[in-house]
């Protein structure tokens, strides 16, 4: 009986599919992440079980990231999309892809020192810190290419190849482009890394270099005029483009998905930089074998030297502005036919020097480090007025990875005695030990933040930002977290604690707040494979949060995603998933968004309560080429004349879209 029900459930779930491939495309083109790591070594915590590195039989690739001691390999799961593409399943975004994000589960940012401020598209950005660093015993190239409803795209391609054995460089190019079904809605992102890593014939020099520019760029449109417009299902308005918003006149936009000149909307440009050298003083050894000698060093002591350039854009214009819409909501006056327009330019210069000790010579993961940082930062403002800033940074670090790999210990410490953020320090310690293949894994860690708020938040920068009249004082975060990972039940579950104290927030589109009075937040996460029969899976993933005391931080009580999934290997080649995927969250006061600062901020006036988003999909890979089928929100359906048209919203007058078909093609070649 269990056998019939399987294969009733596939036909049903091809079949949905079938007709969607059968015609024409419209047009063109998660599990729960960081779940305590702290993202030092680009590690999340979300659980995944299945089959890695595909290309073992004819490939060996692992990568690094330039902070990490460990190795990965690529993940080659079927069952989740979003290890695909930039956004994760716990966002939130305004609508379209490429639009402002912020997240469902509370994370605040505990990086001490500068930050200008930014982060609604920093999903969409490349950075430095998770930049792969590969070794490849042959030259490697990864294609992949999404199209979807309403001329979506989405472009990434990726080629790494060792030069030498003891050299490899990596390229890497995305796109993302996005017109929308809404008016200024229409988003066009593209990022461009190049890295390489060169060590020395002996072993003893090794130098890290990263290239990367983000351009960054979403129309923005104040949401629609009034969620009214809705209801309409089958009139002017079921033809979401007709919707009024709130930014501008209807005349300025078009539906051409080759025009991304920017009207009204963000543009962000980033240029980063970073060449890193290190020297090793230790001991050399070598491996006999029957027909060569294989060289070795053990470091006892290195040196390190780290140069950064980097330059931050960031621009808002509105080529005809609605003058109501800014008055009201940023109390700015202006002239009919002017021209918005609203920069921050930085740039940024850092010098590191550290040194490492390596206790264990057998043992590389085991070392301590200690180091200082001068950072100098100039900001040209849209009136043309400067700023120019200082910081001094000293860091230190151990790390001990027990050769039995039963101990796993981190601890770092930065502190900025002097200069624009002094006083700013964040501590971290995690500690994790191995409790046996059935039992699995604990980890503990604690971590404590003292972080000057942004520089939008107190600062004039040239943006229509009025600050608190008292001034700001520096946030103070305390972060207990633990995490118990069972491989054998396929089981993990996480509990975060946090208390803060004179969080800094915007209260509105313009006014910046802090809120004195301390509270705390209580996060517990559980993520869970079950398996209903031999290729049935249930994935689980489920987060409970609560606040407790006077706090603006506005999230869900309860978040859940479920994945109803078929899978299996078949005809010795082919992995299959087929299945459903539906994310919920319980009622509650979303945050707006202010399209100029480019910021999430509270309101208590408006409830947001959506319907469970559904998609279906079906994926497979054959060998080293892999499809991903999905039919997205499908929880729009509208019975009564048959329409994609009850809309979740993702905040106040920021409506998600209709039923999207998505289609990518993800191809690995080997030189």
């Amino acid at each position: 009986m269990k056998k019939i029900f399987s294969y009733l459930l596939l036909f049903i779930l091809v079949g949905s599919a079938l007709p969607a491939l059968s015609q024409r495309l419209p047009g063109r083109l998660g599990n729960i992440s960081n779940m305590g790591r702290g993202g030092r070594s680009g590690g999340g915590d979300s659980i995944k079980f299945e089959h890695r590195d595909p290309f073992a039989d004819s490939v060996s690739i692992r990568f690094k990231y330039i902070d990490s001691v460990r190795s990965y390999t690529f993940d080659s799961s079927l069952i989740d999309f979003y290890i695909k593409i930039p956004l994760k399943s716990e966002y939130v975004w305004l609508g379209n892809n490429g639009t402002a994000t912020t997240s469902l589960l509370f994370n605040p940012s505990t990086a001490p020192g500068w930050d200008p401020g930014f982060h609604a598209f920093d999903a969409y950005a490349f950075n430095i810190e998770q930049t792969r660093f590969y070794n490849t015993t042959r030259p490697f190239t990864e294609l992949n290419y999404l199209i979807g409803s309403g001329s979506e795209q989405f472009i990434n391609i990726l080629h790494t190849q060792n030069i030498k054995p003891n050299w490899n460089f990596a390229f890497q190019f995305r796109l993302i482009n996005a017109p929308g079904f809404f008016k200024s809605q229409n988003t066009s992102h593209s990022n461009l890394r190049l890295n390489s890593y060169y060590q020395s014939p002996n072993k003893r020099y090794g130098i890290y270099f990263i290239g990367l520019t983000n351009s960054l760029q979403s129309a923005e449109n104040g949401g629609i005029a009034n969620d009214s417009f809705l209801v309409d299902k089958t009139g002017t308005y079921s033809d979401r483009f007709n919707i009024p918003i709130n930014t501008a006149g209807d005349a300025t936009y078009s539906r051409d998905p080759f025009n991304t000149q920017l009207k009204t909307g963000n543009k962000y440009n980033q240029l980063k930089l970073l060449v890193r050298q290190q020297y090793d003083f230790g001991k050399k050894d070598s491996l006999v074998t029957d027909s060569t000698v294989i060289k070795l060093f053990y470091p006892r002591f290195r040196i390190e030297h780290t140069l950064q350039y980097n330059t931050y854009k960031y621009l808002f214009q509105d080529i005809a502005p609605d003058s109501a819409f800014y008055k009201m909501n940023y109390d700015v006056s202006f002239s009919p036919r002017d021209t918005i327009l609203y920069s921050n330019t930085w740039k940024e210069v850092v010098n590191d020097f550290s040194i490492y000790q390596f206790p264990d010579i057998k043992n590389q993961q085991q070392f301590l480090k200690v180091g200082a940082s001068m950072q100098n930062l100039s900001l040209k403002k849209s009136d043309l007025t400067r700023d120019m800033l200082y910081n001094i940074l000293l860091h230190g670090e151990y790390r001990n990875r027990t050769r039995n790999k039963k101990w796993d210990m981190e601890a770092y410490a930065q502190l900025y005695p002097t200069g624009f953020n002094a006083g700013d320090y964040r501590a971290y310690v995690s500690l994790q030990r191995l409790l046996g293949r059935k039992l699995g894994s604990l980890q503990v860690g604690f971590e404590n933040a003292n972080r000057t708020p942004s520089y939008l938040l107190r600062n004039t920068s040239g943006f229509p930002v009025v600050a608190p009249a008292d001034g700001t004082n520096k946030e103070n975060i305390s972060h207990l977290f633990s995490t118990l990972t069972v491989p054998a039940l396929q089981l993990q579950l996480s509990g975060h604690y946090y208390l803060i104290g004179n969080y800094a927030y915007f209260k509105n589109f313009y006014e910046a707040d802090q809120q004195t009075a301390p509270f705390n937040v209580l996060q517990i996460k559980g993520s869970k494979d079950f398996r209903i029969s031999k290729f049935w899976h249930w994935y689980a993933d489920v987060v409970l949060q609560k606040t407790a005391g006077n706090t603006p931080v506005n999230i869900p009580l309860l978040y859940l995603r479920n994945r109803i999934v078929f899978q299996g290997q078949f005809f010795r080649n082919l992995n299959i998933a087929i299945g459903l995927d539906s994310r919920y969250y319980t009622p509650y006061t979303a945050d707006n968004y202010s399209p100029v600062t480019g910021q999430f901020f509270p309101q208590d006036s408006i409830r947001i309560a959506n319907l469970p988003d559904i998609a279906a999909f079906m994926n497979f890979r054959i060998r080293s080429f892999s499809a991903f089928v999905r039919l997205e929100n499908l929880n729009t359906l509208e019975l009564n004349g048959f329409s994609f048209t009850n809309n979740n919203m993702a905040a106040p007058l920021y409506p998600y879209q209709g039923l999207l078909f998505k289609l990518g093609i993800f191809w690995n070649f080997v030189n």
